[in-house]
Formats: C-alpha cells, structure tokens, sequence
C-alpha cells in the first residue's frame, strides 16, 4: 500500500542531510524534469520581483526566494521531516517507533510540485513551489507534470493499492487508476479545509502503522473504522464522516 500526501507550503528549514542528490531519489525516471525545474527556480530567484509573482509571494516572504536560490547547496531532510502544517502535526510521523515507524517509511510518499512524487526518506532541501506557482516561459505545473508523473504513479498503482489523500490541485498532477479517494465531511456534509488536513493526517498515521495489508477500498475502511473513524464508502471513494459537537 502507498498513502500518498499532499506537500505543504511552509516547510522546515535546515536539516542534516548533504546538498541535493537527484540521482539518490525514488523514482529516477522524473529525474530529467526534477532538474530543470530546480535549475529554473534558482534562476528565477536572482530577480526577486519576478520570483514573487512566479511564486505567488510577497516581499515579507523573501526568504522563500532565498530558499529556492541555494537549492543545489542547501542541506537536506527526509521529505516526511521537511513538510510541515496541520496534515503533518497529525501525522506526528516523528513519534512513530520501531516497525510502525519502518512501515511508514515504507508506504508515505508526498506529491510535489518541484519533485513530483518523493518517498518519505528522500532527502530534499527547503524549497517554495506551489502546484498553483508559475513558472516563466511554463504552462501550469500540472501539464508540466502530468505526462511524466502519470505513468509512474500508473505503474505504482498496478503493483499495490493506493490511497491517494492529495488536494485537487495536486491530484491534477496525474491521475491514479484505481485509488482510493478520501474526503472529510461534518455530521452536516461540509468540507472544511482545516478539519478535512488534520483527519487526512490522522488517517494517514493510522494506514502507516496498521499491521494489516489493504488491498482494496473496503480494507482501509475497516482500518480507519477500527480506528475509531465513522467511514462511509461509496466505491473506491470514502468519506469520513465527524461526529456533530
């Protein structure tokens, strides 16, 4: 089973890992477009006013651009240690131990719009780009991404089942045949952004810790049920459905 994340904005800075190595990342056959866009980004940022309105940023954010120039040099972190925001605070993958926390390392990955896909392990640098980010002379990122990432994930989802909890925006990367989709709904059938992040996470920890293989939709339901999640499945859709109060 993969569980595959969405990225978060904010990311964590520093790290102890050396600079950037594409080649010592998961899947290599994204290698080629990992490097232009990396190449483009620190190009971009030795004009800072063009860096902010690429990146969506404004000049309190600067720091962000400074990020971006010094990808090639700057130290590394294991992508799950890098990501931050509410998803990632109820993953809390940090406190996982032993085999729940080999198992995680072993099924998270994180889509992204700078490396694509990046298994939990993969050391990656601080770094700003967003799935709604425009590069110069680039379509969207999601055409710059979908003809090269759909055939991997396409491959991935062919081997094991995959739990894909990625934004919208980040979905439109590329498709994945047969995953199961998760949507966080109140006891009234509204999405709210902060609760559906913080339950994806919550969901996320408990599918990376389980001693059990799911091979299908139902399987992880019966996970998440065990969990104490209230579980609705509709196909190879699921919605977790939160108690009123």
């Amino acid at each position: 089973m993969l569980v595959l994340l969405p990225p978060s904005e904010t990311k964590l800075d520093g790290g102890d890992g050396p600079p950037l190595r594409l080649d010592a990342l998961a899947h290599p056959e994204l290698n080629h477009l990992r490097d232009e866009l990396v190449d483009e980004l620190v190009r971009l940022s030795a004009d800072v006013p063009a860096a902010r309105a690429a990146l969506g940023v404004s000049d309190r954010q600067d720091g962000e651009i400074a990020r971006n120039a010094a990808l090639r040099t700057s130290p590394t972190a294991p992508a799950l240690h890098r990501y931050t925001g509410v998803l990632y605070d109820a993953l809390d993958v940090r406190s996982l131990r032993g085999i729940a926390a080999a198992r995680a390392e072993a099924r998270l990955a994180v889509g992204s719009a700078l490396f694509g896909l990046v298994q939990a392990a993969d050391l990656v640098p601080a770094y700003r780009l967003s799935a709604g980010s425009s590069l110069p002379g680039r379509g969207t990122l999601a055409a710059t991404w979908k003809p090269v990432l759909e055939p991997v994930l396409a491959g991935i989802a062919a081997r094991e089942l995959v739990v894909d909890l990625r934004s919208g925006s980040y979905a439109a990367f590329a498709r994945v045949p047969g995953a199961v989709t998760v949507t966080v709904l109140t006891a009234q059938r509204t999405i709210v952004s902060h609760v559906n992040k913080a339950h994806k996470g919550k969901l996320a920890r408990v599918l990376a810790g389980t001693r059990a293989e799911p091979t299908d939709a139902a399987g992880v339901a019966a996970v998440a049920r065990r969990a104490g999640m209230h579980v609705e499945r509709r196909g190879t859709a699921l919605e977790i459905v939160l108690a009123e109060g």
